[in-house]
């Protein structure tokens, strides 16, 4: 420990050392030590030996004391962006791609054209259902009139038949008085016999018809269905935009077989306003935070940052929008869901971005600068100074950074000096003259708390 109070014959020694006194000797071995000049010597001498004790200049660092806050303490993880519909283009039809109608990476809106298949074997099958359906639509023409045909021959035999039972009724009385012959009721007899036949025969004929009808009817339909089949997959050469999005990078070219392959895949269309985000939790964190997870009203705010591959913050700010079914056995993760909005489409699919949400609240805690707080082998100490200016370096228990604080959990008080600045110029012990120190601004989360700085 260095002295404060040099003795009078040290400061008269440092004296007769400097370069204004040893000239004044010097001078007067030269001057035949004149009584005037020794008398001048002299009277310097003692005013030296006159002068105040001399001190030391104290070390001057800077303190403050810790700012006292609540502080949201938050959590992390990785994250992938994922579109909120990712539709994958494919072409329903085989054929030979001909041309692709949109521009890579532009957006696109629903039914807007992207690809067209060669359409003329599909316009041949178009032409073949539709004779096919011409045919069966002449059939049934055909058939109709048949039927119309057997319902007036079904007439006139059953005209024919009514009209020999009446001869039989006539000739019956008149067979006994013998004005009518056995034989003319004999040939009545037969004849109306014959006309029943008739009639069941145009009635059979007529169902017959009427069977025909319903066949061709029934072709019809066939013919329709294959029209309709055919008319579909011509406009499934035309490939449009099931939602609006961003269209990607083609993966097939113009000239290539498609549709062969269920797998093989023109391009992709994402819809990325709004915006999900997939991360894994590990099962511990889940336990841990699964009031934070499952309760509804905390799902409804939107209080998930999104920190991006530059160090940014997001502008937006999201929420929970899926919990996982089941922790996945090969990784020990949960995989939790966010959505975020996404105008004009900055966010893109795949991206590796940090989530940062508050998982809970440290109330009244202290908070000092990361430079006032060293690490000396994985233990961590600061500087304070007591009533009497004097320094002792204190060992602290570190909880989480705040911005550029460190939250101190353990061996340090509200009311407590710490050293921000000249830490490497004190040591245990020494006395210091302290100053009030700028503390740097509490990050945005805290920025309308105000702590106890001096």
């Amino acid at each position: 420990m260095p002295r404060e109070i040099l003795t009078e014959d040290e400061v008269k020694c440092a004296l007769l050392r400097s370069p204004f006194i040893k000239p004044l000797a010097l001078a007067s071995q030269r001057r035949l030590r004149s009584p005037l000049w020794i008398a001048a010597c002299v009277m310097a001498l003692g005013l030296v030996g006159c002068t105040d004790k001399a001190k030391t200049r104290l070390t001057e660092v800077e303190v403050a004391k810790p700012v006292r806050t609540d502080v949201p303490i938050y959590s992390e993880w990785i994250g992938t962006t994922v579109g909120y519909i990712d539709a994958q283009i494919h072409s329903k039809v085989t054929g030979y791609l001909l041309a692709q109608d949109y521009k890579e990476g532009s957006l696109v809106k629903t039914g807007d054209l992207l690809f067209e298949v060669d359409p003329r074997p599909f316009q041949a099958v178009v032409d073949q259902a539709n004779a096919q359906l011409k045919v069966a639509s002449a059939e049934l023409t055909r058939a109709r009139a048949d039927v119309n045909a057997a319902q007036a021959e079904i007439n006139r035999a059953e005209a024919a038949q009514v009209k020999t039972q009446l001869y039989v009724e006539r000739y019956t009385p008149l067979v006994k008085d013998g004005t009518v012959s056995q034989q003319e009721m004999d040939d009545a007899f037969q004849s109306n016999l014959a006309n029943r036949a008739s009639v069941l025969a145009a009635k059979e004929k007529f169902n017959h018809a009427l069977a025909t009808v319903k066949a061709a009817e029934a072709q019809i339909e066939v013919a329709r269905g294959s029209l309709q089949s055919a008319q579909l997959n011509l406009g499934y050469t035309k490939i449009r935009s099931p939602i609006n999005g961003i269209a990607g990078i083609r993966v097939a070219n113009m000239g290539d077989l498609v549709g062969t392959d269920q797998k093989a895949l023109l391009t992709t269309v994402s819809q990325i306003d709004p915006i999900f985000v997939q991360f894994p939790i590990s099962d511990q964190e889940y336990f841990g935070l699964r009031q934070l997870l499952l309760t509804k009203g905390s799902r409804q705010g939107e209080d998930l940052e999104l920190i991006l591959p530059d160090g940014t913050v997001y502008d937006h700010k999201g929420k929970i929008d899926i919990i996982g079914r089941e922790i996945e056995a090969s990784t020990g993760t949960l995989r939790i869901r966010g959505i975020f909005p996404n105008p004009g489409n900055v966010l893109r699919p795949g991206q590796y971005s940090r989530i940062r949400t508050a998982t809970r609240i440290d109330k009244d805690a202290l908070l000092v600068p990361q430079r006032a707080v060293q690490e000396l082998q994985g233990e961590y100490e600061l500087a304070v100074v007591d009533g009497d200016n004097r320094v002792a370096f204190r060992k602290v228990k570190t909880s989480n950074r705040v911005g550029s604080y460190w939250i101190i959990e353990q061996g340090l008080s509200a009311d407590d000096r710490v050293v921000i600045e000249g830490l490497q110029k004190i040591k245990t012990g020494d006395r210091v003259d302290p100053k009030d120190a700028q503390l740097p601004p509490l990050p945005s989360a805290l920025a309308d708390v105000r702590g106890s700085a001096p």
